[in-house]
Parts: structure tokens; C-alpha cells; sequence
């Protein structure tokens, strides 16, 4: 709950706060930033040697051009990422236009190449371009994911973290520091905070609260910080932001301006200049025309595709678990989709045959905060269930409902419809699409969540949703499977 230190513990620690302190933003940035250029590197002359032994294994005769363009191919590959903005620390470690970018780099790359074979009538072996770009592509969004990794691990002890003051009020104030508290690949640690009106204590959330908003500079200076936040906070008039935007820029210092919108992002927000005044300008999401049909496509197809290869291990668990107490492998139960219609959901039986009967006398043992019904040891699961649960086998029967159009891939979790009948007008937001098998809450915590974090995460989703997201949360999807947390 905002305004409470989780688990009594004082963040951000002296620890982290004195790690930060040695090690500068500039520093760690530079450091990435030399390693993505190596891994572009040696992305580009892997690719370039690999097309070149491949497409010239046997014909050495002529090939010695191709073996320069193999060893000079790294160094046009570092300048085309540059160019098209790879390098730059604003993108590095959350969010996807990092690959993007690479993506891009090489998109553009191909086209150059193409363009100017055609230009000088250069006679370009294709099957040297078709193996060498393609393969720098890939081979590179895996190195550059890889060093993502490595860096989220590396935020998750203390470093490599941006010192960050919070402007606004004290409420707002604790809701940041506790999300970026448990998200901490974004890398941002809160150190101080300068709320406005009169502060009623010296901490929200153990970080130091300085009363008054004619102070941030200052305070940067006194924490180090390198990043400045300004919150959704009307006494910060456009003239008071100039001001603190001058002065922060003569010590470099980030600044960053959060609109009064939740979990609005991406592609739905441009800032459009009118009369001198930057407006944020939102687009409604699209629930509906080509992208739904492109969303509804892909999912059945993989469905299909899906349930074709898994039907051998589809009749194994069903025969598991009718030899285990003799009930019925397959677990039907109505749900709550889009628009509030209902339908039935399939799952693979990890439960008594009776677990429904036997729900009232486990309410009080509810391990959820919400209205959702969790136990971490619920007595009703069976000996092959927890295996199921573990790693999440039960849901595979879903893929029917994607397939005949209940669900999707992707989406909120489907509700049972005495949760949606206690929903507020708010959470029913997360009704506007077809629930998923798998989706942010997925990929963040599953049953672990809170129920207020949950509804957040679904709403983000709808607010947001596209089909590179749907991708990525697959993705990440398959981590979340294998790490088990939340499974039960």
C-alpha cells in the first residue's frame, strides 16, 4: 500500500545508495554502449564469413571480393545502427525500440545494398546478401537481448542504476517509488523527492521528502541525482518547468516530464506543437479493422499449428490423469470475454473432481487480496495437477478456445463471472478484448500479484496493445513457464 515501506524494509538501502554513488551514470552507459558496438562486431563478421563459406564453398574462383565485403561488413553494420539511432542511452535496457532500431539498421542496410548494385550495375551474388543480412539481423537482436539480460541482472543488485528526484505529491511520490522499487530493470532508483504544498513527513516510502518545489536543483546537487521526474503536479506551471529545465541543463542533468495519463504509451501518444505549447496529443486504441483481423489470424493459426504438433502430449496428460483417480482429463468451466460474453473454458483437470464443493470451506484461507480465489497449497490439487500448475501444461487445452474465437494468445486473464460481477466500471476496461492464455500478468508474476497490480496490468494491455506487444509477451512468456514463479 502506498505510503508503507514494504516489509519494513528502508529503501532505497544505504547500500544501494552509496553503489550508486561510485558509479556514475556516464560510466555504465558508456561501458553498455562499448559493448552493444562489439557485439554488433562480431555479429557482422560471424554473419559475413558464414554467407561467404557458404555461398562460396565451392566456388573459390572470384570470390575474393566477397571475402573483402565479409571482413569490411562488421564496420558497415556498426555504422548502420548508429545512424539509425541504435546507440542511443535513452533506449537502453526497457521498452523495444532498442531492437527496433536494429531491425531498422538492418531493413536499411538491405535496401542500400540493393540500391546501389542497381546504381553502378553491380553483379551482387543474392545468395550471399540473402544469408549474410538476414542472419546479422537475427545473430544481432540476440546479442543486443543477451547484454539485456545481463544488465537486468546487474539492476536487480544495485548497479547500473540512474539516480532519479521526484517532483510532485506524496502520493504519487510513493506509488513510483514502490513500482520502480519491485521493477527495477527500468533502472531507476528514487533518492529524494520534492513534493509540493506542506510535506507531513521527512520520508515516503524511506525517501527523503524536501518540501517546496523551488528547491530541485539543489537537492540534484546535494543526492548526485541524473535524472529529474516531474509528476502529474498542477503547481508546476509551464514557466516554473522552463526555469528548472534551464538550470538542470548545466549540469546535464535528465529531465523528464510524466503526463496526467496511466499506462497510455507507445504509439497512441505524439506531441504535436500548437501555438508554442508542446500537446500531447492520445489516439483511442483500436479494438477493431485490420489489426484485429491480423491479431485474429495469427492466434488461429498458431492454434491450429499448435495443437496439431502437441496432440501426442495432449493424450499423454489426459491419460495421466484419468489413471491418477479415475475422473475426467478435462476441466470445463464458464468465463467471462469480451463484452462480457460468456463462454466455456478448457483446461486440463489438476483438481478433485469435487474442488468446487469444497471451495466454501477454503474461503478463509484465501491467499489473495482481491477478489480472486488463490491458495498456495490447496489442498484440493491433485498429485499430477501440481506438476501441470508447475509448468503450466493445464492451460494448453485453451488453445481450442483461441481456436473457435473465445480467446486469444495474448490478453487478460479470463474472468470467472462472479469476479466480473464485482468488477467497477473501471476494470470492466479489461472486458473491451478477448482474454488470453497468457499476458503481462503472465510474464510478471502470475498468481504472485496482487490484485490491484493484476487489473493495472491487464488495463495496460488493453491501453496498449499491438502485435509486436503480442510477440513480446510470447517471448517472455516461455522465461515465465520455465522460472516457475507464481505457479500455483
Amino acid at each position: 500500500m502506498a505510503g508503507q515501506p514494504v516489509f519494513g524494509e528502508r529503501w532505497p538501502s544505504d547500500r544501494v545508495i552509496a553503489r550508486l554513488s561510485a558509479q556514475s551514470m556516464t560510466s555504465w552507459t558508456n561501458g553498455y554502449l562499448r559493448q552493444a558496438v562489439g557485439a554488433d562486431f562480431i555479429c557482422g563478421l560471424t554473419a559475413g564469413l558464414l554467407a561467404y563459406q557458404v555461398r562460396f564453398q565451392n566456388e573459390p574462383a572470384g570470390s575474393g571480393p566477397y571475402l573483402l565485403l565479409s571482413i569490411a561488413l562488421p564496420l558497415l553494420w556498426v555504422m548502420a545502427v548508429a545512424l539509425a539511432g541504435g546507440y542511443d542511452s535513452r533506449f537502453i535496457g526497457v521498452g523495444t525500440d532498442e531492437f527496433r532500431k536494429v531491425l531498422n539498421a538492418g531493413v536499411c542496410l538491405t535496401a542500400c545494398v540493393a540500391i546501389v548494385s542497381y546504381a553502378t550495375k553491380t553483379d551482387v551474388a543474392r545468395g550471399y546478401v540473402v544469408i549474410a543480412l538476414p542472419t546479422l539481423t537475427v545473430l544481432d537482436l540476440l546479442g543486443r537481448f543477451t547484454l539485456r539480460k545481463r544488465l537486468h541482472k546487474l539492476r536487480t543488485l544495485g548497479s547500473c542504476m540512474r539516480k532519479v528526484v521526484v517532483v510532485g505529491h506524496s502520493d504519487v511520490v510513493a506509488d513510483l517509488a514502490a513500482m520502480l522499487h519491485g521493477e527495477t530493470y527500468h533502472g531507476l532508483c528514487v533518492v529524494a523527492a520534492c513534493v509540493a504544498g506542506p510535506a507531513r513527513q521527512d520520508e515516503v516510502m524511506s525517501v527523503p521528502v524536501i518540501n517546496g518545489l523551488d528547491r530541485v536543483a539543489d537537492v540534484v546537487q546535494r543526492y548526485e541525482a541524473d535524472t529529474v521526474a516531474v509528476l502529474s503536479c498542477p503547481e508546476m506551471s509551464g514557466a516554473g518547468l522552463r526555469d528548472l529545465a534551464w538550470e538542470l541543463e548545466k549540469t546535464g542533468t535528465d529531465l523528464c516530464v510524466a503526463p496526467a495519463l496511466l499506462d497510455v504509451a507507445g504509439p497512441r501518444t505524439t506531441i504535436r506543437p500548437v501555438a508554442g505549447l508542446p500537446l500531447l496529443h492520445v489516439d483511442h486504441p483500436e479494438f477493431t479493422g485490420m489489426r484485429r483481423l491480423v491479431k485474429a489470424a495469427f492466434d488461429r493459426a498458431v492454434a491450429l499449428t499448435a495443437l496439431l504438433l502437441l496432440s501426442p502430449l495432449f493424450i499423454l496428460i489426459a491419460t495421466i490423469i484419468r489413471l491418477a483417480d479415475g475422473g475426467p482429463a478435462f476441466f470445463r468451466q464458464t468465463r467471462v470475454g469480451r463484452d462480457g460474453r460468456a463462454f466455456m473454458v478448457f483446461k486440463f483437470r489438476t483438481m478433485v473432481v469435487d474442488a468446487e464443493a469444497r471451495k466454501a470451506q477454503l474461503v478463509s484461507l484465501n491467499d489473495s487480496d482481491g477478489v480472486l480465489f488463490k491458495m498456495r497449497r490447496d489442498p484440493r490439487i491433485t498429485r499430477p495437477g501440481q506438476l501441470l500448475r508447475r509448468w503450466s501444461l493445464d492451460e494448453l487445452p485453451q488453445l481450442i478456445n483461441v481456436l473457435i474465437g473465445d480467446m486469444s494468445l495474448v490478453g487478460p486473464r479470463p474472468a470467472l463471472p462472479q469476479e466480473a460481477a464485482l468488477y467497477g466500471d473501471h476494470v470492466r476496461r479489461r472486458l473491451a478484448v478477448k482474454p488470453g492464455i497468457t499476458g503481462l500478468w503472465q510474464v510478471n508474476g502470475r498468481s504472485d500479484l496482487t490484485w490491484d497490480e493484476s487489473v493495472r496490468l491487464d488495463l495496460r494491455y488493453v491501453e496498449n496493445w499491438s502485435f509486436m506487444l503480442d510477440v513480446q509477451i510470447l517471448w517472455k512468456t516461455w522465461a515465465a513457464v520455465l522460472h516457475g514463479s507464481g505457479a500455483y
